[in-house]
């Protein structure tokens, strides 16, 4: 029996799994014991720093096909260090689509979310998430010292949490087996 989901249902699933984890249903541990207070800084030190972005100036179009091409869900908007909005697939559809604009023509500024909501190096999992999931985005820059040093999607996220949990359900059938080396 083959079993499938839609995208729709996928993200059902992540919400609610959000919601599970910030309303402190899951643990995960760390150094420091039983907690789910990991920084987000571990994430990008994991994933990477990279950073694709575009100008505000630069078409819609052209955005989107750095998208498609890069694989991911949104860019960073930057006037050249300083980030100035958050471009994502969701504002291409919304504002462009839907509105009859010519993404060829349209440039970024105009459709950009400006001023996005960004998190430091220090900001926790868990505060991510309650971020994202009080403010219905997917995408949180991440900033220090006003400079953009990543991006994490709350995919990033999940997968963070999934890992850890994996590894901890690991421990824990080693210490049954006897095995467990602290």
């Amino acid at each position: 029996m083959e079993i499938s989901f839609s995208f729709l249902q996928i993200l059902v699933i992540v919400v609610e799994f959000a919601k599970f984890w910030i309303e402190g249903g899951a643990r995960i541990s760390n150094d420091f014991g039983m907690t789910n207070d990991f920084p987000v800084s571990l994430i990008l030190d994991r994933k990477g720093h990279k950073i694709y972005s575009v100008s505000p100036n630069q078409t819609v179009f052209e955005a989107i096909q750095l998208m498609a091409e890069k694989n991911i869900g949104a860019l960073a908007v930057l006037e050249g260090q300083r980030l100035v909005g958050m471009i994502s697939e969701r504002d291409y559809t919304r504002k462009v689509i839907l509105r009859g604009r010519v993404s060829k023509e349209t440039p970024v500024s105009e459709i950009m979310t400006p001023k996005p909501l960004t998190v430091a190096p220090k900001t926790t999992v868990k505060e991510c998430l309650e971020i994202m999931t009080a403010n219905h985005i997917r995408h949180l820059p991440v900033l220090e010292d006003d400079l953009l040093i990543g991006i994490v999607s709350i995919g990033d996220l999940v997968n963070f949490i999934i890992q850890v949990q994996s590894n901890e359900i690991e421990d824990l059938k080693r210490y049954l087996a006897g095995g467990y080396a602290g």
